[in-house]
């Protein structure tokens, strides 16, 4: 299947010498969430701003739909759907103003019908007749989606989109989103919220001072990187890890209360048969067991800190 979107050897050099982005190769495909984590200053939002058209490239090419982004910019422009960081809004214009302006800015034909639908599905019909000045920044930044949405984009770029917005209407926001991408509509979102990333994405992508150094299906990264570890809660605190027990590659937790014992996920054996097996031979007694996995925010930290 061809990528709704292609990026191929993008850089960006600022004026100042600071390079932004470093030979980016990335290919997002048609239908799927593809979420973009990275620290801050990583290049998250230059490369969405080069790919929607609102910052220049130093090097390379971006194919949006086949169109090139500069060649094309009318074509891919129309394609997108942008919901930035910063809320652009203009305070004394009403919601359904603002969102049926930025359709016919689109060239689309007013659709109030279709207006109507979008602000019911981000809990913002009630409010339409109301004046922007006059919402919670929850709801303002409903509105910026609401706008991204009003010209039926193919492809919605979502850069921290639930910033600000309490727990409650997040959850009816990826509702929204979850619906989108169902119906066709490709969704790249960046989020400091990688329990958002872990729940909404189909691939991951990882970006650190410029290099995107990891992308990946989401379940088969959580299977390559994760980790399983296995706490085992002791009667008596150990002073040291017996020698006997060296070949297991434990730790000490808790004051010598717990020994932690980490396992590779993607092994035919996981060891822990043989380990307590060594313990019992070993006469160290323990009150409970406990496993627990690696979640996408640790496999994102050790990454960035690897890198």
């Amino acid at each position: 299947m061809q990528p709704i979107i292609s990026v191929a050897h993008l850089s960006k050099t600022y004026a100042s010498g600071f390079k932004a982005l470093k030979d980016i190769n990335l290919e997002i495909r048609k239908g799927e969430i593809f979420a973009l984590l990275g620290p801050n200053g990583a290049g998250k939002t230059t490369l969405i701003s080069i790919i929607c058209g609102i910052v220049t490239p130093s090097a390379g090419k971006v194919l949006v739909g086949g169109h090139d982004i500069i060649s094309d910019y009318r074509a891919t422009r129309s394609m997108i759907g942008l919901v930035p960081q910063e809320l652009t809004l203009e305070m004394f214009e009403t919601v359904w103003d603002t969102v049926s302006l930025s359709r016919g800015l689109f060239g689309k034909w007013d659709n109030p019908a279709y207006i109507e639908k979008i602000l019911k599905d981000l809990s913002l019909y009630d409010r339409r007749n109301s004046k922007l000045m006059t919402l919670s920044g929850g709801m303002k930044r409903r509105v910026l989606i609401a706008k991204a949405l009003s010209h039926e984009p193919r492809v919605l770029f979502l850069d921290e989109p639930t910033a600000g917005v309490d727990v409650a209407l997040r959850k009816d926001m990826w509702q929204v989103i979850r619906h989108l991408r169902d119906s066709g509509v490709t969704i790249i979102l960046t989020t400091h919220y990688i329990h958002e990333a872990e729940d909404m994405a189909d691939r991951i992508g990882v970006i650190n001072k410029g290099e995107l150094i990891l992308v990946e299906d989401k379940r088969e990264l959580m299977h390559k990187l994760g980790k399983k570890q296995l706490t085992i809660q002791l009667h008596d605190a150990l002073s040291a890890i017996p020698a006997e027990l060296n070949g297991h590659h434990l730790s000490l937790a808790n004051g010598g209360s717990e020994l932690i014992y980490t396992y590779d996920t993607q092994a035919s054996r996981t060891g822990i048969t043989g380990l307590l097996t060594d313990l019992a031979s070993a006469g160290i007694r323990f009150k409970d067991l406990d496993t627990s996995q690696s979640s996408l925010e640790d496999i994102f930290v050790d990454l960035v800190r690897q890198k």
